[in-house]
């Protein structure tokens, strides 16, 4: 795996980079958010993971998130950070982190928190390599939805759903696989994180957020809210568009 770890703080950096190399992981480091841009556009396919602190010289970690979000939709992001208060979480899962961890923090946590988001990028990866349009699949199929974990994509009425990550895709697919069951935030955080919930319910609200403007820029709502309780997937309302 090859890690690109934005943090100014070198006692970090340095005590993450031991357990970088237990794990036989290459990583590259940089301490300055404009540095780690141009680092990243330099091969933006050869990275597997960026751990991404907030607090930086040159661009903050939310800027920074932007900006590589601009150029991959898929590289999975950890933000790593000593902000710990809800709306800074919540934001940073918004300009597009996958993930989100508060300093002080455990390296051996941090390690198994990279360890399922990479597994899920990969096995998403794997998947669309050896897919070809003529073989495929969908194994979520409704009245207007299909999707394909071949391919990580998705459509609605037979449009795409462009520019979903891979925790937004994930999670996506965890709704629409039970239509109409309602999700509590704590069984998609165990579903889709892939981790025992210990952490803010409100990432699943920020990424649920995120994906909502994603379908509504090309049809109707399928993810409904059931106040308090939590989410479905729900396109029984949805009209049937018969020019796709």
């Amino acid at each position: 795996m090859k890690i690109l770890m934005v943090e100014d703080n070198t006692s970090v950096s340095e005590m993450m980079s031991m357990f970088f190399k237990k794990e036989g992981w290459d990583a590259e480091y940089s301490a300055d958010g404009l540095e780690a841009v141009k680092v990243f556009n330099e091969a933006p396919q050869s990275w597997d993971l960026i751990i991404l602190d907030l607090n930086l010289p040159g661009l903050d970690g939310m800027q920074v998130a932007v900006k590589i979000r601009e150029t991959s939709a898929n590289v999975p992001i950890i933000m790593l950070t000593a902000r710990d208060s809800e709306s800074d979480q919540v934001l940073g899962l918004e300009m597009g982190a996958d993930d989100y961890v508060t300093k002080p923090f455990s390296p051996i946590t941090l390690i198994a928190r990279i360890k399922a988001l990479h597994r899920r990028s990969e096995a998403g990866n794997a998947s669309t390599a050896g897919a070809t349009a003529e073989h495929e699949e969908f194994d979520v199929v409704t009245r207007t939805f299909k999707l394909n974990s071949n391919t990580r994509e998705a459509y609605l009425n037979g449009k795409l759903i462009q520019d979903l990550t891979p925790k937004e895709f994930d999670l996506l697919r965890a709704l629409a696989k039970k239509q109409r069951q309602v999700f509590s935030r704590e069984q998609l955080l165990q579903l889709v994180w892939d981790y025992e919930y210990f952490g803010d319910e409100r990432t699943v609200d920020a990424h649920v957020k995120k994906l909502r403007q994603k379908i509504e820029k090309i049809g109707p709502q399928v993810i409904q809210t059931v106040w308090g309780v939590g989410y479905k997937f729900d396109d029984s309302g949805v009209s049937i568009d018969n020019d796709d």
